[in-house]
């Protein structure tokens, strides 16, 4: 029996100030009962690491909102394992919205990502949400999107064991499209600088050349203008290959 009031926990890897999160918080407490906990300070690239080597420290804001001072991956443990009493446990996670894409293999980066994965590990039904225009601030279409989706999974449900890797394109999006996920073209570019004591400092980027096309990619899907989605799993098992290697064991 579907709730009548759906609890939903937000979070995201820009960090609690971000305006991503805010407008995923406004437009979501339009269909449910919101509960953010999300990183103290931006956590981008975290991907789905917990923080193990110190202590964590949680801050209350209010009755609906918390910081945590780690990783969205920890964000989401803590949630539902010490934050929230019983009678606030979501019957959905929400992460985003981030600010830049997370497409292809730059998923397995995302802490945006991570944290809709953490709570399908622990039996909530995880969505990450993405504005793929790096330079535009206009959460406006992303926010409907991230509305209309989140009522979609609760109505329907999202299938056991997955999360929805949800990218939304730049202005009015054409309509929406189940993808695969599709892997970048591209190159690491690391930049070498010096220190004023003399010491060497890096920073890492990377040089993108496109995307492999294969007809129904998440790539593909925001090049048409159309909102990608993308079902994943935890299980990174690949089973093809599974299937190709028998010979290697001999009984």
């Amino acid at each position: 029996m579907k709730p009548k009031k759906p609890r939903i926990l937000i979070t995201n890897d820009d960090g609690i100030h971000s305006e991503g999160i805010a407008e995923l918080e406004k437009s979501l407490s339009e269909i449910g009962e919101v509960y953010v906990v999300a990183p103290a300070s931006e956590m981008s690239g975290a991907s789905h690491s917990l923080t193990l080597a110190r202590p964590l420290r949680i801050r209350q804001i209010d009755e609906r909102h918390w910081t945590v001072d780690g990783t969205p991956t920890d964000c989401v443990l803590l949630a539902l394992n010490r934050i929230l009493t019983p009678e606030q446990l979501p019957h959905i996670c929400a992460s985003g919205i981030n600010h830049g894409p997370n497409l292809g293999d730059d998923a397995t980066y995302s802490g945006t990502v991570a944290g809709a994965l953490e709570a399908t590990i622990l039996g909530v039904p995880g969505l990450a949400f993405s504005l793929t225009a790096s330079r535009s601030h206009d959460f406006t279409e992303s926010a409907k999107v991230a509305k209309l989706l989140t009522q979609k999974a609760l109505d329907e449900g999202v299938p056991k064991g997955s999360l929805l890797n949800i990218n939304i394109p730049k202005g009015v999006p054409k309509g929406i499209r189940l993808t695969s996920q599709g892997f970048k073209d591209s190159r690491p570019v690391v930049s070498e600088h010096i220190d004023p004591r003399g010491k060497p400092y890096y920073w890492i980027g990377e040089q993108r050349d496109g995307f492999h096309a294969h007809g129904n990619t998440d790539f593909e899907a925001i090049a048409d203008g159309f909102v990608s989605v993308t079902p994943m799993r935890a299980d990174l098992t690949n089973y093809k290959a599974l299937e190709e290697m028998k010979h290697w064991i001999v009984d």
